[in-house]
């Protein structure tokens, strides 16, 4: 019995020093220069309902600086930012396959999400330093790689693209794997029936961010990972550019929540009538403070005017969680029966 217990550490610790497969892509923050090439326009002119897949190379130098060409599929994704009347460039669905990527950056990947600039890349970079913030605040988030992408056409009349930042995120499947947990579609979850601290860790960050869109509901910009199928599931929030953080000019509040702005904060949890269920969540961003200003402060990829908006829209932040009368009412919102805060946003679909 004792042999038995010591192999099972030991297989443990095996498994602890191996490598994740796909880990190294995320492990590291300096910005990765990607180029793809082949038939760029094609590929960006196919947003309609159901677009297709397209053949490119994704080209990128290793840290010995020897380019390594992976070829890959890629095709049109998402909803608001897939509309040509909305943004500049669509986001975009990488389809690697194992044979191509053995050895590379990107092994182990398989389909990954590369989300491009909408209305200037500099809304990219802000999205993507709020995926890192709420990396600090739970592993339960989809991890992110800030790239800079050259596209190169190979068809047809040549063109050149400037070059651009974009965000390469993480797979649910692979985010839920780390976490050893697998990814639900179940069906009909409301807020209350997830894992209640770490639900209300997750809203209060997107107050944090004044971000509304998002719903547990209608799994708007909520993915949901758990033990197994039976047990109470964990809410992973993604894609923020409709953040008052990130502050996009095309980003708008849903009519519903009858907001004039998204930089006005709405916290979009369920009715506590009991302030002390928040205090867990207040503490976790108290002891994340200097980590998520410096995110910002240190940060030269931000314009000085962004940085000092920013600070201040933190400050208003931190002076709301530590103020009690202010906290309370902010956070109970939700139990204001004139007020918006049970509205259930579908999301911008459309």
């Amino acid at each position: 019995m004792i042999k038995r217990h010591l192999l099972i550490l030991l297989l443990i610790k095996i498994c602890l020093v191996l490598p994740v497969r796909g880990q190294n892509l995320f492990d590291k923050d300096d910005v990765l220069n990607i180029i793809l090439r082949g038939p760029v326009a094609e590929l960006l002119k196919d947003r309609g309902e159901n677009p297709q897949y397209h053949s490119l190379t994704l080209n990128y130098s290793d840290a010995q600086q020897k380019g390594i060409s992976v070829p890959l599929r890629i095709r049109v994704r998402g909803n608001f930012r897939r509309q040509k009347g909305n943004c500049g460039y669509p986001p975009l669905m990488l389809n690697f396959s194992d044979e191509f990527t053995r050895g590379t950056l990107f092994e182990g990947q398989d389909k990954i999400k590369l989300v491009m600039p909408c209305q200037g890349d500099k809304y990219v970079v802000r999205e993507f330093l709020v995926y890192k913030m709420y990396n600090q605040v739970t592993p339960m988030s989809f991890r992110a790689r800030l790239v800079k992408v050259t596209l190169e056409e190979t068809d047809g009349k040549p063109r050149s693209y400037e070059p651009f930042f974009g965000i390469l995120l993480e797979d649910e499947n692979q985010m839920a794997t780390r976490n050893g947990m697998v990814a639900i579609d179940r069906q009909l979850v409301r807020p209350e029936q997830t894992q209640p601290v770490e639900f209300l860790t997750m809203a209060v960050f997107q107050y944090l961010i004044a971000n509304t869109d998002w719903s547990v509901q209608y799994r708007q910009n909520i993915k949901l990972i758990a033990a197994d199928s039976l047990s109470k599931p964990y809410a992973v929030p993604y894609d923020f550019d409709h953040a008052g953080m990130v502050w996009a000019p095309y980003a708008k509040p849903a009519p519903e929540l009858m907001m004039s702005s998204v930089r006005e904060r709405r916290y979009r949890g369920y009715c506590l009538t009991d302030m002390r269920h928040f205090e867990r969540a207040f503490q976790v961003f108290n002891e994340l403070k200097e980590g998520i200003y410096v995110l910002y402060r240190d940060n030269a990829l931000l314009d000085e005017t962004y940085k000092k908006a920013t600070i201040r829209f933190l400050d208003d932040f931190y002076k709301t969680i530590s103020t009690p009368g202010k906290a309370s009412f902010d956070f109970q919102y939700p139990c204001r029966a004139e007020g918006t805060g049970n509205v259930v946003i579908k999301g911008l679909k459309n």
